[in-house]
Parts: structure tokens; sequence; C-alpha cells
């Protein structure tokens, strides 16, 4: 008679056994997850491509609305300082400049209406920041020193230089005649009246 070859046998649990099993592998779980973020990387790649391309169909938003904000603070300033320039000559380039910054804020309305911009409706972030305070501040500063005629050509003349180069920008980077046009048009405008304020010496009046 053969002794029990099973007595000398390690029990083990049920348990222990099943953690030792080697597990099932969930097939397809690995690729479904890689094909879903792909999937939703490409569907977020194609909204932001959407979204682009309607911000971009009219123009580059938010430089014309910088210009329309930027045009209008540079209206008032030129209205608010005739009255504090002292030079003859420099208070002629002045009205020229309130002027053509009033005909240009006027003639700005519709071509930037059909790039999609409404001037009345310019974003508030847009408008703090094309405010003009520093700029006032700096002419009031002039202004209490008695030097306000010589800064204040050399400040608007700054101001519509870069005035200048933004728009240029757009220029470049929009594809509508009519704003191109408008554009082109005021850039000749004030080409003149930039050159007068950089060659405004207010030590020999």
């Amino acid at each position: 008679m053969y002794p029990d070859q099973n007595q000398n046998q390690p029990e083990y649990s049920i348990d222990y056994l099943n953690e030792i099993a080697p597990q099932p592998q969930k097939k397809g779980m690995g690729n479904r997850m890689f094909f879903l973020i792909i999937g939703i990387g490409v569907i977020l790649a194609a909204i932001v491509g959407i979204l682009t391309l309607f911000n971009g169909a009219n123009g580059p938003t938010q430089k014309m609305q910088t210009l329309a904000a930027r045009l209008t603070t540079l209206q008032d300033i030129a209205d608010k300082a005739q009255k504090n320039i002292k030079s003859g000559p420099l208070r002629n380039t002045n009205s020229n400049l309130s002027i053509t910054l009033t005909n240009t804020n006027r003639d700005i309305v519709d071509p930037l209406s059909k790039n999609g911009v409404d001037v009345k409706k310019i974003d508030k972030n847009i408008t703090t920041k094309e405010n003009g305070d520093a700029l006032r501040s700096t002419l009031e500063d002039a202004r209490l020193n008695a030097v306000f005629d010589r800064t204040y050509a050399r400040e608007m003349n700054y101001q519509l230089e870069t005035l200048t180069a933004l728009m240029k920008e757009i220029y470049g980077s929009t594809g509508s005649e009519s704003l191109k046009t408008f554009l082109d048009t005021t850039n000749k405008n004030l080409t003149p009246i930039k050159k007068e304020l950089a060659t405004f010496n207010s030590a020999t009046e």
C-alpha cells in the first residue's frame, strides 16, 4: 500500500491561487484609450482651427479694435491740447491733426464694420489700454513746467509713428480692399503732419 502522495504537499487557499494565476488581459482597452485620446486631440485641433479661421476671415480683429480706440483717444487729446499750445505754427499743425483725426474716425466706421468690428463695441480691455492716461499725465506735467509745446510735438509725433506702424501691420494681414484703401488714405493724410511735428522746435519760435 503506497503512502498518500498528498500528505506532504502544502495547502493553498483559493484566494492565493487566484492572486498568482495569470490575469486575463482586457484586449483592446489600451488601443481604445489611445484612439480616444487621438480623437479628442483631433477634435480640439479642428475647433481651434475653425475659430481661428472665423476670427481671421475678416482680418485682425484685435488690431482693428486697437486702431479704432487709439484714433478716438488721439483725437480727444489733440482737441483738448489746442488751448495749451502757444506756438502759432504748432497750433496750425495741431488744428490740421484734429481735423484729420475727426475725419478718420468718421471714415473708419464702414471698413471696420465690413470686417466685423463695431467701433461702438470695442473690447473693454482694449479701450482701457488705449485710454491715453499716461500721455495726458505727461502733457499735464509739461504744461505745469512751461514746456508744453515741445513736449506735445514730441509725444504726438511718437504716437502717430506707432499708429502708422499698427496700420501697416493691419494692411499686411487683411484682404479687405475697403480697409486697405482706408489705411492707405489715412497714412497719406498723417504723413505731412508727422513731418511738421518731428521738425518742430519751440526754441526758435
